[in-house]
């Protein structure tokens, strides 16, 4: 089941500053915009652990298989692609 907006900007704020300024855009600028399935995605991967997710969108670790659809969907519209490429 989908959340709705307001509780997904609670579920965005994280405990460390580079996930919200990741996040938090991808979602006001990019998710609404997103098929049904990818909101879930989206939804399902804000479960995930902070330490977690900062790897896989900062950091160069590969993501479990199961968020790498996700992972690549929110690089692809941050520009962060960029900077991982030149690292």
């Amino acid at each position: 089941m989908l959340l709705d907006k307001n509780r997904l900007r609670w579920a965005v704020r994280r405990g460390m500053l580079e996930l919200d300024l990741i996040l938090a855009p991808f979602l006001d600028n990019v998710y609404d915009q997103l098929p049904t399935d990818e909101q879930q995605m989206f939804q399902d991967l804000l479960e995930c652990e902070d330490q977690d997710l900062f790897n896989w969108l900062l950091d160069k670790h590969e993501p479990h298989a199961d968020h790498q659809r996700m992972v690549e969907i929110i690089l692809a519209n941050t520009g962060l692609q960029i900077c991982k490429d030149e690292q």
